[in-house]
C-alpha cells in the first residue's frame, strides 16, 4: 500500500498546540531558481476564522498549500523567526498533522481513484492510518470503524459502502475525501479548488454541506480563483497577485471590482446574490 510521505517534526517552543492559531505567516517566502513565488506573505487564521485565499492561476496558491501541508518550507529569516506556523508548531510528522487538518483537492482525489481499486469505506477507515486503503498490518479497532461510518454519514454518502471510487461520480468522491479527512475530527479542512470538475447542480450541493461543516466548528481554508466557492460562512479572504498579498480582511472590503480586476489583470464587475459573491468580465 502506498503511504504519505512524513516530514520530520519538532516540538514548538513551550506553545500548547490546542491554545494555538491555525495557522501564522510571518513574512513568509519561497524561491524557486532566482524567482520569488511567495514574498514576504503574512496571514493569520484563529479557529472559527473562516478563510479563501483567492487568485489568479500563477498567483502562488498552489505554493501557499504546500506551505501548509509542509511539503514545502519557506526561505530561513535572518532573525532566526520561523515564518510558518500550523496549529503552533514550525514542523510536524505528516500523520500527526492530518488528525488536525484535513485536507481535500481533486490531485488527492486522483490519487484516490486511479491505480488499485479503492473501496469507499477502505478509503475512509485507512485515513486513521494514512495509507491509501488498507494493508496487512492494518487493524482497525471497532472504535475506527464506527468513526468511519459515522463520517460517511455525515457526508450524507453511507450508501456508497461497497462501492469502487472510481466508479463514483466526481461529486460523490469528494465527498468521500472529506469523510476520510473527518474521521479524525480535525479542526480545520483545507480546501483546494474542491468545487473543480462539478457541474452546477453538484457544486451547490457540495459547497451547502461544506457550509454544514463550518456551522458546526470545523475551520475552513478554502484556496480557489472562483469567488462563487466563497460560502457565506467564510469571512474572510486573502487576495493574492503574483506571490504577494493584494488585499486582505473583511470579504465584502476585498471582493470588489477594483480589486479583482487587478488581482485578475481585467475588467471585473462584482455581483452579489443573497450570501453568495460572483464576478464576470466587464466589456
Amino acid at each position: 500500500m502506498q503511504r504519505e510521505s512524513v516530514a520530520v517534526g519538532f516540538p514548538p517552543h513551550g506553545l500548547p498546540v490546542l491554545d494555538a492559531p491555525v495557522l501564522e505567516l510571518d513574512q513568509a517566502s519561497v524561491l524557486r531558481g532566482e524567482r520569488l513565488i511567495l514574498e514576504a506573505l503574512s496571514l493569520r487564521v484563529g479557529a472559527g476564522e473562516h478563510t479563501a485565499i483567492l487568485g489568479a492561476n500563477g498567483s502562488g496558491k498552489s505554493t501557499l498549500v504546500k506551505l501548509i501541508t509542509r511539503q514545502l518550507y519557506p526561505l530561513a529569516r535572518q532573525d532566526g523567526r520561523p515564518s510558518v506556523r500550523v496549529f503552533g508548531r514550525e514542523r510536524w510528522h505528516v500523520a500527526e498533522l492530518r488528525s488536525l487538518l484535513g485536507i481535500v483537492s481533486p490531485a488527492l482525489q486522483l490519487d484516490y481513484t486511479t491505480d488499485t481499486p479503492l473501496e469507499v469505506f477502505d478509503a475512509v477507515v485507512s485515513g486513521f492510518f494514512a495509507a491509501r486503503g488498507l494493508g496487512p498490518d492494518h487493524r482497525p479497532t471497532p472504535a475506527m470503524r464506527e468513526r468511519a461510518q459515522e463520517a460517511l454519514a455525515q457526508m450524507g454518502i453511507a450508501h456508497l459502502r461497497g462501492r469502487e471510487l472510481a466508479t463514483l461520480s466526481t461529486g460523490e468522491a469528494r465527498r468521500v475525501l472529506i469523510a476520510r479527512a473527518l474521521v479524525h475530527r480535525p479542526r480545520a479542512l483545507l480546501l483546494d479548488e474542491p468545487s473543480a470538475g462539478l457541474d452546477l447542480a453538484t457544486r451547490r450541493h457540495f459547497l451547502e454541506s461544506l457550509r454544514t461543516l463550518a456551522r458546526g466548528g470545523t475551520t475552513l481554508l478554502l484556496v480557489t480563483h472562483h469567488i462563487e466557492e466563497i460560502v457565506p460562512e467564510i469571512g474572510r479572504v486573502l487576495l493574492l497577485r503574483e506571490g504577494k498579498a493584494l488585499r486582505h480582511g473583511d470579504k465584502a472590503g476585498v471582493l470588489t471590482d477594483d480589486a479583482l480586476s487587478e488581482a485578475f489583470g481585467m475588467r471585473v464587475r462584482v455581483g452579489r446574490e443573497g450570501d453568495y459573491f460572483s464576478a464576470s468580465v466587464r466589456e
